[in-house]
């Protein structure tokens, strides 16, 4: 198995340029081992990006050097699948706890017998987001993080859940014409 190193040095000011470049590198789904080393699946997409980063690197008057590695061993393999695996689980943890979140809203909702198209079309774009949310996270999940199946479970809850309370709000609905 290999994988892309990126190393860089950038000057500390401007501090968003900076920032920007960390967010970049984090949402491609890269693990730092330590400032300034990031670390990403060998993929062509990932070379392409890394080669445009390079770029930006420059512009901002930085250095950076790419490089295709692999591990000394399987135990170093192992270490470095498992900063992947804990970075995406982190993401899954933060994930299922807004899913717990749009139930409550749900629950809450059902409690209040507040049952309308408003509410049902807000709580629709919950869903949505969360979708969206699952679908980023596993697109950066490359080596099968212990949470992704939590996730998707959970997900399918909250998919069911919408459902059940659309069901209410339509027979609500209709009731009161």
């Amino acid at each position: 198995m290999s994988w892309l190193l990126l190393t860089y040095k950038v000057p500390p000011e401007p501090p968003k340029r900076r920032v920007a470049l960390w967010r970049k590198l984090k949402g491609m789904g890269g693990i730092y081992l330590q400032n300034g080393v990031c670390l990403l699946p060998k993929t062509d997409d990932h070379v392409r990006q890394l080669k445009m980063l390079e770029n930006e690197i420059f512009e901002m008057k930085g250095d950076s050097v790419i490089l295709e590695t692999v591990a000394l061993d399987p135990s170093q393999e192992e270490k470095v699948i498992a900063r992947f695996k804990a970075d995406r689980d982190e993401e899954y943890e933060e994930f299922l706890d807004k899913c717990k979140d749009f139930e409550g809203e749900i629950a809450k909702e059902v409690a209040a017998n507040h049952f309308t198209y408003a509410e049902l079309e807000e709580n629709d774009v919950d869903l949505k987001k969360l979708q969206n949310w699952l679908e980023k996270i596993r697109k950066l999940d490359f080596y099968g993080a212990t949470l992704a199946s939590d996730a998707q479970k959970r997900l399918s809850d909250c998919e069911t859940l919408l459902d059940v309370y659309a069901h209410q709000v339509f027979d609500a609905q209709s009731e009161n014409r």
